[in-house]
């Protein structure tokens, strides 16, 4: 072949193949993962290179890791971007409005939550703290309508320091399911993944929170199937709504979660029952048998008798069509404590 011959043909040949790359890429972007927690997920959080090995080497490519931290060691090659931030608190990022910033800067479509460890070991109520994760999702979908989310049952924890923490996490671990059943739906499915079961703080830590190298293995493996189900479309939330709900409206559901002599704690979950968003609610109810409410959490209080009243705080009013929060409180009671039925108006 002459050379200009020649030559013409690997030019053709070289536009041909920048042509299939640019469309093949154009036509698949990759779906962007957010690693979502404290230290255990960031500080180095190994259980991600992991994850994203064992994602190349089973064919699923065509997925970015993402986050405004940078890899944090663990001495293998993986996309290591993440968004697990040392010491913070589910309730703090909230409250501080953080995690609107780190979306907007990552675009995520898939968001992996291990949160709560510190929020358990500062003794805040788990009614608090899944407060903050319906804010979170709120704003998660606010970013992107079709966020697939992924929430830990935490791994165990027994902190020298904490000795209740142990039970405390079990506690909260225990009251994630429902909150995830109240507030996942049909577009953005809620999926709780049990990271706990079959951890062992004695053989899977290095100091009884964060996980060694079999403790990365173990959460590893327990992320692996429900993010491969996201990736391929076939995660099936946690609850999905059948029938369209009314315009407008909201629900209240009380609960009783813990009792003893002369005092008991109580739990309500509000739910926007309608087609928009609601940015404010306000819950009531009145007791029978003469209980008090000391303290509440999650809500702003007004009662007067037997009468309740409580309104939302200003982090957790704004709840999209089909998402929940939750106020808890404690309060006394005397022989008899009936539960009442509360109210909700929007």
């Amino acid at each position: 072949m002459p050379k200009t011959g020649a030559a013409l043909a690997a030019m053709l040949a070289l536009a041909a193949a920048v042509l299939f790359a640019t469309t093949a890429s154009a036509g698949a972007a990759a779906t962007r993962i957010m690693p979502l927690g404290d230290s255990i997920t960031g500080s180095p959080g190994c259980w991600r290179a992991l994850l994203w090995n064992r994602l190349q080497s089973a064919g699923h490519t065509n997925v970015d890791f993402v986050g405004t931290l940078p890899p944090q060691g663990c001495g293998v090659a993986h996309d290591g971007d993440n968004e697990g931030h040392g010491g913070y608190l589910a309730t703090n990022i909230a409250n501080q409005n953080l995690l609107p910033g780190w979306l907007s800067a990552t675009r995520p479509d898939v968001v992996l939550i291990h949160l709560g460890t510190n929020d358990v070991w500062s003794n805040i109520a788990p009614a608090t703290i899944l407060g903050s994760f319906t804010t979170l999702v709120n704003q998660m979908r606010a970013s992107n309508p079709g966020m697939k989310i992924l929430v830990a049952k935490i791994i165990p924890m027994n902190p020298s320091s904490c000795a209740d923490c142990a039970q405390r996490a079990v506690n909260f671990n225990n009251a994630i399911p429902a909150w995830a059943a109240a507030t996942s739906t049909a577009q953005s499915p809620i999926t709780v993944v049990d990271q706990w079961t079959g951890f062992s703080t004695a053989t899977d830590t290095y100091d009884g929170v964060h996980p060694n190298a079999a403790g990365d293995q173990k959460m590893s493996d327990k992320w692996y199937p429900p993010l491969v189900e996201a990736l391929s479309g076939t995660a099936t939330p946690t609850v999905t709504t059948t029938t369209p709900p009314p315009p407008g409206g909201c629900t209240a559901t009380y609960k009783n979660t813990g009792q003893w002599q002369g005092g008991f704690q109580g739990e309500v979950t509000v739910r926007n029952t309608g087609t928009t968003p609601m940015n404010a609610w306000t819950v009531a109810w009145t007791f029978a048998d003469g209980q008090q409410v000391s303290q509440l959490w999650g809500g702003a209080l007004s009662a007067s008798g037997s009468s309740v009243t409580v309104r939302n705080a200003g982090w957790n009013g704004l709840l999209a069509p089909g998402a929940s929060t939750a106020f808890g409180f404690l309060a006394s009671w005397n022989g008899t404590n009936t539960a009442p039925t509360p109210s909700c108006s929007a």
